[in-house]
């Protein structure tokens, strides 16, 4: 399992609606940033923001061809982050007090 380090650029990458939303609809497969920019009222540079930092996070593939770039989701890093997510909820709890608080007043 990966440090917990490693999930703060995912983490952070989802916590945007927009980038949410494009994940969404790259789930539905590749699309080029001219589709991305159609369905989504944000100005390319604006755009290209959000796949930096989606891409920076590892949750995306790009390839660029010609004047476009192709953007896909990157499966091996959506599992991982299933993954993370699932063990981080099992029980028992990875981190636990040496000793619980009496917080009772």
């Amino acid at each position: 399992m990966l440090s917990y380090s490693d999930y703060v650029p995912v983490f952070k990458a989802l916590s945007d609606e927009t980038r949410l939303k494009i994940i969404d609809m790259l789930s539905g497969g590749e699309f080029c940033a001219c589709e991305l920019l159609s369905v989504f009222e944000i100005s390319q540079p604006t755009l290209s923001y959000h796949m930096k930092i989606l891409s920076e996070s590892g949750l995306i593939n790009s390839v660029r061809t010609g004047a476009w770039t192709r953007y896909s989701l990157k499966p091996e890093r959506i599992d991982e982050l299933k993954k993370f997510v699932d063990d981080l909820m099992v029980q028992p709890p990875n981190i636990v007090p040496e000793k619980r608080a009496d917080c009772s007043i």
